[in-house]
């Protein structure tokens, strides 16, 4: 059996010392870990729904307070919490109908909760299915009655009403349903890059910044279709992460070019369009991003050149920018831009503590408002900023907006 305790404490741990790193490699992390979870946790024999609930934001709260800026963990914690509810919901609904089909669809029944066994959970959020649930449900999906045999429509009542059944099944639809979403953090980027030729055209030139596997994929995508574009790519000081981009780049045949993220402004007047990745979209359409990010927005709209976002639906994030549970920033290590040797001169010895004349900033992340991105393109297609709130309300349940219950340690 799997130590389940184990591999969350070992997942804690990487978190806390920042050895994951990037959002889909944390997005992936943590929902392996939930569906270990999910597998392994032991329920009740009642309100097993509810009882799972519990055990994934127990897990939830723990990561999260592990690295509270990694705003993937939580993203994901919530899409589990969220794919839990419209389960369980889901059960519910078809344990009402069955019963109705038991006592031969007459109105003058009534519904015990003792037969139907709903758990806590269904009765608190008993609420129409969202709208990405709706148009992810296959028309074989539906359920048909009446259509088999007498005595194939009295194994599908006795099932519907078998409590053990519906919780075997209940396990293993919700563990599905997180497999899909793994398989959507693996392959989101793919799937981005085949709206490249939509949005790229020839003899364009395009800018971005920092470093983004999607970004890469997306530009790649364009080349690969025969579109013909050149390309600035901004160092994104101090990592220089847009150096490893720009080599990946011309790897690939692109013709690249490499510039200072001091010369954005006097070169976003040659540009058609800003692409870019980012590290978190907020409920109102504005992102976190690398640190400078920023200052390319701006330069941006000064210059009237479309500003847009290439992102997985694991980095849409619920919650706002003044929400006490976002931490939009931390400050890095002062050696990624200057070394001790540097400034080691700068001490002052005339006091015993050798207290430093010198200090350091080194923010991760910018927040750029959402009156300055033009529009997402996501692995379900573009969207404008001002409908991300809504996109977002398909993926998560109010119920699950706030999951730390007590100070991170």
């Amino acid at each position: 059996m799997v130590d389940v305790q184990g591999l969350v404490n070992e997942l804690v741990s990487k978190l806390r010392r920042r050895k994951v790193e990037g959002s889909r490699a944390t997005a992936r992390l943590t929902a392996e870990l939930l569906r270990s979870v999910i597998s392994q946790s032991k329920l009740p024999p009642t309100n097993q729904p509810a009882a799972l609930i519990d055990a994934v934001r127990d897990v939830g709260e723990k990561l999260i307070a592990a690295n509270p800026i990694e705003l993937a963990v939580g993203n994901i914690v919530r899409r589990v919490l969220h794919i839990i509810r419209e389960e369980d919901h889901s059960n519910t609904r078809d344990a009402v109908e069955g019963f109705r089909l038991s006592v031969g669809g007459d109105n003058d029944y009534i519904v015990e909760q003792d037969h139907l066994n709903l758990s806590v959970a269904a009765q608190s959020s008993l609420c129409r299915p969202s709208l990405h649930a709706l148009l992810e449900r296959s028309p074989d999906s539906a359920t048909t009655y009446f259509t088999a045999t007498t005595e194939d429509d009295s194994e599908e009542k006795r099932k519907s009403l078998d409590p053990n059944a519906r919780s075997l099944e209940f396990r293993r639809k919700v563990i599905s349903a997180v497999n899909d979403l793994i398989e959507d953090i693996n392959t989101c980027h793919l799937v981005i890059a085949e709206l490249a030729v939509e949005h790229i055209h020839h003899n364009e030139v395009i800018l971005t910044f920092g470093r983004s596997r999607t970004v890469k994929e997306f530009l790649c995508a364009a080349k690969e279709k025969k579109r013909s574009f050149g390309l600035f790519v901004a160092e994104g000081a101090p990592k220089y992460q847009g150096h490893l981009l720009a080599k990946e780049l011309a790897a690939r045949g692109l013709q690249t070019t490499v510039i200072t993220d001091s010369a954005v402004f006097a070169m976003i007047s040659r540009v058609n369009m800003v692409i870019v990745g980012v590290h978190a979209v907020m409920a109102n359409g504005g992102v976190i991003g690398p640190v400078g990010l920023n200052m390319v927005a701006l330069a941006a709209r000064k210059h009237a050149v479309p500003f847009v976002v290439v992102t997985g639906t694991h980095k849409l994030c619920p919650l706002y920018p003044n929400n006490p549970e976002v931490s939009l920033n931390e400050m890095r290590s002062p050696s990624e831009v200057l070394s001790f040797e540097e400034f080691s001169d700068c001490m002052d010895y005339r006091i015993g503590t050798g207290a430093p004349q010198l200090h350091v900033g080194n923010p991760s992340f910018d927040y750029v408002p959402p009156e300055l991105v033009s529009l997402f393109i996501t692995d379900i297609g573009g969207y404008y900023p001002s409908y991300m709130y809504r996109l977002i309300a398909d993926y998560y349940s109010s119920d699950d907006l706030v999951i730390q219950q007590k100070p991170a340690s």
